[in-house]
Order: C-alpha cells, then sequence, then structure tokens
C-alpha cells in the first residue's frame, strides 16, 4: 500500500469520523505540530488547540467530497497548523508582520524536513534501546523516564550502593550510545 492510498484512505476515514482515523493522523503528526507552537512562544495547550483546529479544517475539506491532496498529509496539516499559530500570535501581538506575505517568506518544507529528520533520529535511538537489552534498559529508563535517583535504583536492581549503580548507568549508557552511532551512521 502506497503512502498516497493511505493517506487516502485516512482523508476517507476522517470525513466517515472513524476513530482510527482520528487517531492515527492524531499520533502521526501531532508532535510536529507540538514543536512548531511550543518553540514559537507558544504551549501544550495552545499546540492541543491549534491541531484541533486544522482537523476540523481538514474534516471539513474530507467532508465536501471535492477535496484534494496535492501534498504529503504532515506538509498539508504544518501549513495549515503554522497559518493559524500565526493568526493567535498576531491576535495576541506577539507576532506583528503582515500575514499575507507570510505565506510567500515562510518556507514550510524547510521545518518539514527539520521535523523529519528529528523523528527518524528518535526512531533510531528507540531501536538502538530496544536493541540494548535488560537489565540496561530498564536501568536507563528508571533514571531517565521515571525520575529516579541512584539510590533508588541500586535498591531496585540490588546494587550495594548508589556509586555502583551510576557505574553500571554509565556503562549501559555507552553501549547505548555505541549502538545508537552504529545506526546512524549505517541507516
Amino acid at each position: 500500500m502506497t503512502t498516497d492510498s493511505i493517506e487516502q484512505g485516512l482523508l476517507k476515514g476522517l470525513a466517515q469520523n472513524e476513530r482510527k482515523a482520528v487517531e492515527t493522523i492524531y499520533r502521526n503528526h501531532y508532535r510536529m505540530v507540538q514543536s512548531l507552537v511550543v518553540n514559537n512562544s507558544g504551549t501544550s495547550d495552545d499546540a492541543r488547540d491549534v491541531f484541533q483546529e486544522a482537523l476540523i479544517v481538514l474534516y471539513e475539506k474530507a467532508r465536501s467530497g471535492s477535496f484534494e491532496l496535492h501534498a504529503q498529509l504532515k506538509t498539508y496539516i504544518y501549513a495549515v497548523c503554522r497559518r493559524l499559530w500565526l493568526k493567535r500570535l498576531q491576535v495576541k501581538q506577539k507576532f506583528s508582520a503582515d500575514l499575507a506575505s507570510a505565506g510567500e517568506t515562510v518556507s514550510v518544507t524547510d521545518d518539514v524536513d527539520i521535523y523529519e529528520h528529528r523523528s527518524s533520529d528518535y526512531e533510531l535511538m528507540e531501536m538502538a534501546l530496544q536493541n540494548l537489552g535488560e537489565p540496561c534498559k530498564a536501568l536507563l529508563e528508571s533514571y531517565y523516564l521515571q525520575k529516579k535517583n541512584m539510590s533508588e535504583i541500586a535498591k531496585e536492581f540490588g546494587y550495594t550502593n548508589a556509586d555502583n549503580a551510576k557505574n553500571q548507568k554509565y556503562k549501559c549508557l555507552m553501549r547505548l550510545k555505541k549502538i545508537f552511532f552504529s545506526q546512524y551512521k549505517n541507516p
């Protein structure tokens, strides 16, 4: 199944109020919009609002029956969200440039390319973490994701003290780094 047919299927599902289509669009594109808004004087709540407005625009276009998508779905969503966010900033008077010229001077594809590159790096890191194996994976997740301190980690993993847990964390981090960069250089 090609990307075009997948995206057309998502648009059709969106037009028919299919929950799975909405969830897929949200899962695939929300982080991009959140980065756009948060990196441009907004909050996560602002990002959610802008994304919801963009989904409504997309829903109405998909329901019209005459809508033809001439770009990737993420490019379309990004452009709509960017326009909505620029309008909000203008209303808040945080942005005073003329919106009519903003569409001509701002390259959407550059920002999407940056997002895609960053997204692929995150995917490589996730794959490296999966290939790391236990107990290193669990130890790093405890420290970085669950924000546990070294004493808690030492107790949880059976190390004699926090210093030993810290040394093991360092070794695991170096293994993860090695795996990541071997994948990064040879995708």
